[in-house]
């Protein structure tokens, strides 16, 4: 049996959508194996694909060595692979691929920092985001108003909000003083804005929110605002494990690449500012650090802050 179908793997390899593929596909502009072929084909190892005459090297999914980067997000990104509107995308940033594409696992929206993971493995990325799969996100963040004791518990139990019945797993506090405070939440979802809905329910306002973790992988402590770290077989296994994923081989970093991790790591690379295209506010309207979500958070926001 063929191992994949066309489209999905002309998509998988970084040409367009598997919508964009189907009509290159229709259009006559693709061969397999020096014949024409049509929406449906199935390919395999060994296959020659050719699109526009030019040939497409392919490597089976299950063969391909999976990878998976920790980027941290800086505010006035977008998670997009482009914007209409000219803004930076969390794309611009990564390594580049060849016959490949990195897929981004959940979102966070344009004023919100922290943790994203990229992979080449779309199974993986669509197993990580599932609801079904009930993979933990924790959030540091820094609400305007106090957290009651009430409110904590209705947080937890349940909230109906527009598209239905969301909660916290968890929501301790992280310190700060005056009006804005810090806590740290977790939930199983990963739906748009839904921690900001959560506290906007029960009347509060999210000034900051920071993604710490996303199911196993923690944001590294070397890592700045606008950089990504390239995990390690153990790390990525450990997500796979996750979503009930096999370990596939060649997994994880070799020679010079680990090298240079490693030197990230003893001497972590400065923090980047978001291009000026999407902030071009003068630095004392920008927002400020009040309290600290956590060492590790609290060092990064430092770091950022003297980098402007």
């Amino acid at each position: 049996m063929k191992d994949e179908k066309l489209q999905k793997a002309l998509a998988r390899m970084g040409l367009g959508s598997r919508r964009q593929m189907e009509e290159v596909i229709k259009a006559g502009r693709v061969t397999v194996n020096n014949g024409p072929a049509t929406i449906g084909d199935r390919v395999e190892q060994g296959d020659e694909i050719r699109v526009d005459g030019r040939q497409i090297k392919y490597t089976a999914e299950n063969e391909k060595r999976r990878r998976v980067l920790a980027y941290y997000k800086p505010e006035g990104e977008v998670c997009s692979a482009n914007d209409p509107e000219g803004r930076p995308t969390v794309f611009e940033r990564l390594p580049k691929l060849t016959h490949d594409r990195w897929v981004m696992v959940g979102r966070l929206d344009i004023n919100s920092t922290g943790l994203l993971l990229f992979t080449n493995d779309g199974e993986m990325a669509h197993r990580l985001m599932h609801p079904s799969s009930e993979v933990t996100r924790e959030y540091a963040v820094r609400v305007l108003g106090e957290v009651t004791p009430g409110i904590a518990r209705t947080l937890t139990a349940g909230v109906m909000l527009e598209d239905g019945m969301a909660q916290f797993e968890d929501i301790k506090e992280g310190g700060g003083e005056g009006v804005n405070k810090w806590y740290h939440v977790r939930l199983k979802e990963g739906r748009n804005r839904e921690v900001r809905r959560l506290f906007e329910s029960q009347g509060l306002k999210v000034s900051r929110l920071l993604r710490t973790r996303y199911g196993s992988i923690a944001l590294p402590k070397e890592l700045r605002t606008g950089r990504f770290l390239e995990l390690d077989k153990k790390d990525i296994n450990t997500l796979t494990d996750l979503v009930s994923l096999r370990p596939r081989h060649g997994t994880g970093l070799h020679g010079a690449a680990k090298e240079k991790q490693e030197r990230i790591k003893n001497k972590p690379l400065k923090a980047r500012r978001v291009d000026s295209r999407s902030d071009n506010r003068p630095s004392s309207a920008k927002p400020k650090s009040s309290g600290s979500p956590a060492s590790r958070g609290s060092r990064n926001t430092r770091d950022r802050n003297n980098k402007r």
